[in-house]
């Protein structure tokens, strides 16, 4: 297969590391979104391809940016920013006709439909693999495509109960509590991503592509830390434990003067450098916690070092804990999303970012947080309209003509 001849798209296209990797996205909501989305801020070129008459129905979720009755949703920019838009009926054989055209020009395609979906539509893995075997083909789903559940639908809190995780999360003697974002999505949307690039890597060396299967509940499972390794170890299962460690000890949060904060000096090293600052040198040979594994053991830490930290704290507010610990033990203020935003940290790292939507404004989201010192995210570009670059994609990929690409429209084609 020659390389897809991406002239035609001057102006449109990033640059980057994956610049002249094309990537179609047929995916929808978060998970697969925001992998695309990763991927083209990192250069790939990025097709989004939604059903003419069903969009991704995350068009509509809050909150919105207004330009008179327009609405733009934020959520929905933040998880397809940089990507190319194109409407496309996958149910028509002419869409899906369309589709293969596309996968032949294409390196990657992303879908988070149920297992089985794709296929029904003779579009599965396979099928396109047959047109284009370079393809690398990223399936993100609840359950994954093998087994007895894959079948079964699944949101991020299903991966969250099925993986163990929310089991896990909370307070002692007290019901779980699930995270609070959506991990799930999450976690499965960046092992997607990681796939996706070894994938690419393998097709680039030998011209084979392959199916990249991720399920968002072994995603889960694979985010439990040492709760599996401690059950198969110990036959111990992991409960909740609040903002306490399992075992890690002192590394928790901390009441202070204007709030919470965490502190996680628990190495020897790290602990006595904490005692002289905070002015209890007595403590470093103390010789019932003057070892990291004495102050471990449970009983002792609750009597006797828990006090000493509370009382360290109490008095002293968050700016001024960190200033006091500042290069020389761990303690961070526990801060809310908007002194987040607008922390100066933030912005030395730039991981809030602008982006322009003309008349809605400017539209503030998260950076990218993989930084390349040659060839720089970009993850300031706006996010598509519906079908917005459906013509330029048709007439630059794959050479239809205008005409063409009307009479699909007519057709209810795209």
């Amino acid at each position: 297969m020659t390389s897809p001849d991406l002239s035609a798209l001057t102006g449109l296209l990033p640059a980057g590391a994956l610049q002249g990797v094309v990537v179609l996205d047929l995916s929808r909501v978060l998970a697969g979104p925001y992998a695309s989305a990763t991927l083209a801020d990192l250069g790939a070129t990025v097709v989004k391809i939604e059903n003419p008459a069903d969009p991704d129905v995350t068009r509509g979720f809050p909150p919105y940016l207004r330009d008179g009755d327009a609405e733009l949703s934020g959520y929905f920019a933040q998880y397809n920013r940089g990507k190319l838009g194109m409407t496309l009926d996958l149910k028509s054989e002419e869409g899906k006709q369309v589709l293969r055209e596309l996968v032949g020009r294409a390196d990657v395609l992303v879908e988070n439909f149920r297992p089985g979906t794709m296929e029904k539509l003779g579009l599965g893995y396979e099928s396109l693999a047959a047109v284009n075997p370079r393809l690398v083909y990223t399936a993100i789903s609840g359950y994954g495509q093998t087994g007895s559940r894959s079948r079964r639908p699944a949101f991020d809190n299903t991966a969250q109960a099925a993986g163990g995780l929310w089991s896990m999360n909370g307070y002692p003697d007290a019901e779980p509590v699930r995270v609070g974002v959506t991990i799930g999505d999450l976690s499965a949307t960046l092992f997607a991503v990681v796939g996706t690039l070894a994938a690419l890597r393998h097709a680039e060396r030998t011209g084979e592509g392959q199916l990249v299967d991720v399920a968002q509940v072994d995603s889960v499972i694979a985010l439990t830390e040492t709760a599996v390794v401690e059950y198969t170890v110990t036959g111990k299962v992991a409960r909740p434990a609040g903002n306490a460690h399992a075992w890690v000890r002192p590394y928790e949060l901390f009441p202070c003067k204007d709030g919470q904060v965490f502190f996680g000096a628990y190495t020897d090293k790290l602990w006595n450098a904490s005692c002289e600052l905070f002015g209890s040198p007595e403590a470093v040979a103390d010789p019932e916690i003057d070892t990291m594994r004495k102050r471990f053991d449970a009983e002792v830490y609750e009597r006797r070092v828990k006090p000493l930290v509370v009382s360290w704290f109490a008095d002293r507010t968050r700016a001024e804990l960190e200033d006091l610990a500042g290069d020389l033990i761990p303690l961070t203020a526990v801060r809310d999303i908007g002194e987040v935003v607008e922390d100066p940290g933030t912005a030395e790292r730039e991981m809030v970012v602008e982006t322009g939507y003309g008349g809605f404004g400017t539209l503030r989201t998260f950076g990218q947080p993989v930084k390349l010192s040659r060839t720089p995210a970009r993850p300031d570009r706006p996010a598509n309209g519906l079908g917005e670059h459906t013509e330029q994609v048709l007439t630059g990929l794959l050479g239809y003509t205008a005409e063409r690409v009307a009479q699909l429209r007519e057709r209810g084609v795209l």
